[in-house]
């Protein structure tokens, strides 16, 4: 039986790893061992033994270890895998500010603009520094003389020598002596020359040179004797920018500041034996502050550092509109790309809106709608697509929906309807160009309002035939495009209906279900066809915002809301769980939201600010340019709006159904009112119907009917119902 190793003993080797016999005991150290190329054993081992069979799975052989199932190698990847991952992690060749027009001219202008204010600050008081440089000008000779003759005569060995002496150090105090001599030797003669030189330029300068030259020379030679006699404490030059205070974001601040959030698994990566936090890219500036790529631990994602942005912030001691965590497209969903602003976004000085001053816009092509936290330009693309705006009052939902107004509005093309129900004219600026305006939460602008929704939802018909006429090398995607939209013959110009405070209309308790079904219809099948759909609201809600239409809006922007629910109403079921929470703004965050649909992951976006002289501004050569095309119509040019007909749901019913008929079925009446007036119900549904009725206090009730032999139950009205409650209304009416 072999003994126990003894302690220093080599361990006995594993047979195993020598199938061939081909090494012999390491132990054994004598004369007959023999050398084996440990490339040579491992060749003969197999990569991957067999698995063991089912039963015995989980177990370990008894003569040896558990099978090997990582691939060989250190790290079990081949040289494609790394040139893979280094491929991945190229850094940009152009830097990111370079690769924006905009950003570039912009970082361009911020730097020229710096040294322009250094150079102009600097300028302005160089009189007050030529004094001071003339002040120290007789200390600066004292200096530059005293420095001269210390040289000259080796002065600055004084006080090693009297060291000497004072030693009683003979051999010493000689040697330096001695060497002190030769300096003066040599120095001496260089220095008498020096004078010579120096005498015989300034004679020479003060006799033939330029009195400009003369004036030049002495203004350098005070200059420089100034220089040299300035204090230590006390600096020529004044600052012309104070430096800033914001600290330098580095791996150790932003570890520091994650590991203060109190999530487990990043206090166990940072904590004794743990992983770490890596970072796959350098922190580097990125725009007006600093940008960190950070790969979070095991198990923790992007939207968990989101929902505890406020602990974030603190960790970093920055304000919580500097911070701003997001994921990284493309990338795991561990990645984190923090940004760290110098500036709130919301104190931050906004670039101004490109169409400010001039141009004209095409709504083909994306607007620009704001600024992000880096201040880049963050467009929306209005055309096949429609926008959703909420958020609480005075967080500046009004103002973001005039950006886009003032952009569809410089489209000479396009055919505003603008509806503002609140009453206080926030977009009475349009009126010039709108072909249909109106301002107030009462029931006639309700009324008129749902009655331009009805002539849109009907032109969706007329639209939806033209292009199916078009030949298909015309139309092949069977959509409008800029070419159809140019010719006004074919009546596909961009459509915009506008309506601010949305709710009033949808919760309107006659027209608020007509109107929610045709904007939702509207939503559905105007896309392609040239219709685009602005709505905003306050109160953004079950009650006030039907889910057909919150279902189906493509673009939403939702400024600060109070909760969960109104943000998952504006952003999107599962938005607040995702980490994209417009909770998070303050009340100085005005104009600032979360921007969803316009790009492939939600943005923060500040929306451009313009205010009522600078909107009237630009509505006036949106009203010139739609002079010069003709496409001014309605109300820009003063027609008159058709007034809504009179008209009596209850009498038009008992018109419509004879006394015999009883009760009829809701498809049935619906059809006869179209016929009876177009303009009014035209379009109705049986859901309509019911939704008109109950105003007045009239339920639809269930009738059956056989039909081929088979039984049919439908939803209809009871015309006797009907009729007791106009001869009890005429009853009450007072006469004459």
């Amino acid at each position: 039986m072999t003994p126990p190793n003894q302690p220093g003993d080599r361990p006995a080797p594993d047979r195993d790893l020598f199938p061939d016999n081909t090494a012999m005991d390491r132990t054994d150290d004598g004369p007959g061992a023999e050398v084996v190329s440990i490339e040579t054993a491992r060749a003969g081992r197999h990569p991957y033994p067999p698995a063991a069979p089912a039963a015995d799975q989980g177990q370990e052989d008894s003569d040896g270890p558990a099978p090997r199932v990582d691939p060989p190698g250190t790290d079990g990847r081949d040289w494609r895998a790394e040139l893979a991952d280094k491929v991945k992690a190229r850094r940009a060749i152009v830097p990111m500010w370079l690769r924006s027009r905009a950003e570039a001219v912009d970082t361009l202008a911020w730097a020229g603009g710096h040294y322009l204010h250094v150079t102009g600050y600097h300028a302005a008081r160089s009189p007050l520094y030529a004094g001071r440089l003339a002040a120290r000008s007789p200390r600066g000779l004292a200096r530059t003389v005293a420095s001269f003759v210390r040289w000259t005569f080796d002065l600055e060995g004084e006080p090693i020598r009297l060291a000497a002496v004072r030693r009683e150090d003979p051999e010493s105090y000689l040697k330096l002596s001695r060497q002190r001599d030769a300096r003066v030797r040599l120095r001496l003669p260089v220095a008498i020359l020096a004078a010579i030189v120096f005498g015989i330029s300034s004679l020479l300068l003060a006799t033939a040179a330029p009195t400009s030259a003369q004036w030049g020379a002495v203004a350098a030679l005070v200059a420089l004797l100034g220089m040299l006699g300035a204090p230590a404490d006390r600096p020529l030059i004044d600052r012309a920018v104070v430096a800033t205070k914001v600290e330098r974001l580095t791996s150790t601040v932003v570890i520091d500041a994650l590991a203060a959030l109190g999530i487990a698994e990043i206090n166990k990566a940072t904590g004794k034996g743990g992983r770490g936090i890596g970072f796959p890219a350098p922190i580097t500036r990125d725009g007006p502050g600093w940008r960190a790529d950070v790969d979070l631990p095991l198990g923790v994602t992007v939207t968990d550092i989101m929902e505890r942005r406020d602990r974030l912030a603190s960790g970093l001691r920055r304000p919580l509109g500097c911070v701003w965590p997001e994921s990284a497209p493309g990338q795991h969903a561990g990645r984190l790309v923090l940004w760290v602003g110098d500036q709130d976004m919301s104190s931050a000085k906004a670039p101004a809106w490109p169409l400010a001053r001039t141009g004209t816009a095409d709504l083909f092509k994306p607007v620009v709608f704001g600024h992000d936290q880096r201040m880049r330009p963050v467009t929306i693309p209005l055309m096949y697509a429609n926008v959703l705006i909420g958020a609480m009052p005075g967080a500046g939902k009004t103002f973001a929906l005039r950006v886009l107004l003032l952009a569809a509005a410089l489209d000479p093309t396009a055919e505003l309807r603008l509806f503002e129900l609140k009453g206080s004219g926030d977009l009475s600026v349009f009126e010039s160009v709108a072909h249909h305006y109106g301002s107030g939460p009462d029931d006639d602008t309700i009324y008129a309002c749902l009655l331009s929704l009805r002539e849109v939802y009907k032109d969706l018909e007329r639209r939806a035939k033209t292009i199916s006429n078009l030949p298909r090398d015309i139309c092949p995607e069977n959509k409008v495009t800029p070419q159809l939209a140019a010719k006004r013959s074919l009546g596909l110009h961009p459509l915009v209906f506008a309506v601010d405070e949305c709710q009033e209309l949808f919760s309107h308790p006659e027209y608020g279900k007509e109107a929610g079904d045709l904007a939702t219809a509207i939503i559905k099948r105007g896309r392609a066809l040239g219709v685009i759909l602005l709505l905003a609201t306050q109160r953004p809600d079950k009650d006030s915002l039907p889910t057909g239409v919150s279902a189906n809006v493509g673009i939403r922007f939702c400024l600060r809301v109070m909760g969960q629910v109104e943000n998952d109403m504006v952003l999107g079921t599962s938005a607040y769980r995702n980490g994209i929470r417009a909770t998070t703004f303050t009340v100085r965050d005005k104009g600032i939201g979360y921007l969803v649909g316009a790009a492939e992951d939600a943005q923060i976006v500040r929306s451009a600010y313009l205010d009522g002289p600078a909107s009237e501004r630009i509505v006036t050569r949106a009203h010139a340019a739609r002079t010069a095309a003709g496409t001014l119509s309605g109300h820009a040019i003063g027609d008159t709006e058709p007034a809504a007909p009179a008209f009596d749901l209850l009498s038009d019913i008992l018109a419509v159904v004879p006394a015999g008929e009883g009760k009829v079925w809701s498809e049935v009446v619906v059809t006869r009112l179209a016929e009876l007036r177009p303009q009014i119900y035209g379009g109705w549904e049986s859901d309509q119907l019911a939704a008109a009725l109950k105003p007045h206090g009239i339920d639809t009730v269930q009738i059956s009917r056989r039909i081929d032999g088979k039984q049919i139950n439908r939803r209809g009205i009871d015309r006797d119902r009907i009729t007791e409650l106009v001869t009890e209304r005429n009853r009450d009416r007072p006469a004459g």
